[in-house]
């Protein structure tokens, strides 16, 4: 049961891309031995142990040592967990990041890959899972360093894949890949985004607030709010399931304050959590005024995720929580057909989530940096979005100074989206963009050569480009 909640979780949290997609044709590689040696070559990285592989393929599992600070490399180190789909060091690199931990799959090939018939490097984030910097010094987890990480990286695996590199993720990890791209914008030659959140400004939520009164029918958002309205109708009863569920699992709410605390916030996510991830059923699944107490239990549980509130869980995202409380920022909601039912003014702050021997001071200035750059200066990014997703209300923009990039909404999806469910036009336009950038067309073998443009853009002026090829110069 823990292990089922645990996937369940992390399908929920973190959102990461998980594609089916064209098999692989075996590729001649070197003895497992030989190609294990060329990578324990790289200074700093070691092979932890293989995975069973498809043919023409060596899956490994590998730590990367990197500097706690990479403003002060000689102040500590921890180890960076990566897992590694080898296939040929003729084809394209794809860096992927869910953006979190390892996660149960990561030799699971993401949609890019795929398409572009790639190697893979799948990356854990730092502080999350085993990859966490001694001691408890919080403030080494920024984006900068986190891309800076990606950076090194890139660095030491280039003198064996010397051909295009391509980022991607999902949801955080789509933020991941472009605050990458921020800082180190020739690391790779495309990054594909997918329902990634760009929240320029967390003092004003109110393109969340009305996504969601535009989002299904009618219908259906009024079904929504009285599932929430009759939860805490409901408060006694269902609370006291709650109680009995974490007592068994012996579960805890230090953080969050309580069991009641807990509850009243799962139910003020609940819209956002049902229409990014609309569970089987849909609208049609919504329990009325007249479900028994343990159905309408049943179904907040399920569609909130009730586990992520306890203890035990937020422990392990706790780095996700204390990004969003520094840097990333998250949305509240206005919820006035709720009056007169809530209990806790405040409970939406993202300090509710993170102890309190944890400091959280909002930088404001991150996140409209990162929207600057993409308008103004980036170049071949992808975004593609749910045309439904509330996630993304606020997406990426391309302005009149991005450069090659697009941006693609899958029609009626939500958080869960591919370039195979876009229109068959934009399908079209966005595999050609990816392969273009990879050097490389279906069934072709690409040479050695990286697909970045290493000349300067006529439109950036040299000081700004050198500027760019070396962002921590202009920090």
């Amino acid at each position: 049961m823990k292990n089922a909640t645990k996937r369940l979780l992390r399908l929920v949290l973190v959102v990461a891309l998980s594609v089916t997609g064209l098999s692989t044709p075996a590729l001649a590689q070197p003895p497992n031995g030989d190609f294990r040696a060329r990578i324990e070559a790289i200074p700093g990285m070691r092979v932890l142990g293989e995975r069973p592989a498809a043919p023409g393929q060596i899956v490994l599992d590998l730590a990367y040592r990197q500097p706690t600070d990479h403003r002060h490399p000689g102040e500590g180190s921890f180890d960076q967990r990566l897992t590694l789909v080898h296939k040929s060091t003729q084809r394209p690199m794809v860096l992927y990041s869910s953006g979190y931990d390892l996660g149960p799959s990561p030799n699971r090939l993401t949609e890019p890959t795929e398409l572009l018939d790639a190697n893979q490097i799948t990356t854990e984030q730092r502080f999350f899972g085993t990859s966490r910097p001694e001691g408890s010094d919080w403030s080494k987890l920024t984006i900068w360093q986190a891309a800076s990480d990606h950076h090194r990286l890139v660095t030491a695996l280039r003198k064996l894949y010397r051909g295009a590199w391509i980022s991607t993720g999902g949801s955080k990890g789509g933020m991941t890949a472009v605050y990458h791209r921020r800082f180190y914008p020739e690391d790779v030659a495309g990054t594909v985004a997918y329902s990634a959140p760009n929240n320029t400004d967390d003092r004003d939520d109110s393109a969340y607030d009305a996504r969601l009164e535009q989002i299904g029918t009618a219908e259906c958002r009024a079904a929504v709010k009285s599932v929430q309205r009759e939860a805490l109708i409901r408060r006694e009863a269902m609370t006291e399931r709650y109680g009995r569920w974490a007592e068994g699992e012996r579960n805890t709410f230090r953080t969050i304050g309580s069991v009641d605390r807990a509850f009243e916030l799962a139910v003020l996510r609940l819209p956002m959590m049902f229409w990014m991830h609309q569970p089987t059923g849909g609208c049609a699944s919504i329990p009325t005024a007249a479900a028994t107490d343990d159905v309408l239990y049943a179904w907040v549980a399920k569609v909130t995720q009730l586990p992520v509130y306890t203890d035990q869980t937020l422990e392990a995202f706790t780095p996700y929580f204390y990004q969003l409380g520094t840097q990333l920022g998250y949305a509240q909601f206005v919820t006035p057909y709720l009056d007169g039912l809530l209990r806790y003014p405040g409970i939406q702050e993202i300090r509710s989530y993170v102890p309190r021997d944890i400091p959280l001071r909002f930088r404001a200035a991150a996140m409209a940096d990162i929207d600057r750059w993409v308008r103004h200066r980036g170049s071949s990014l992808m975004f593609v979005d749910g045309e439904n997703d509330v996630a993304v209300a606020e997406p990426f923009r391309l302005g009149n100074g991005t450069h090659d990039s697009y941006l693609f909404n899958v029609p009626g999806a939500n958080h869960h989206v591919s370039i195979t469910g876009l229109r068959p036009d934009d399908a079209e336009q966005a595999t050609v963009a990816l392969r273009r950038w990879a050097g490389t067309s279906a069934g072709s073998v690409i040479g050695a050569q990286p697909a970045v443009d290493h000349q300067r853009r006529p439109d950036v002026s040299p000081c700004r480009w050198a500027c760019l090829r070396c962002p921590r110069c202009c920090r």
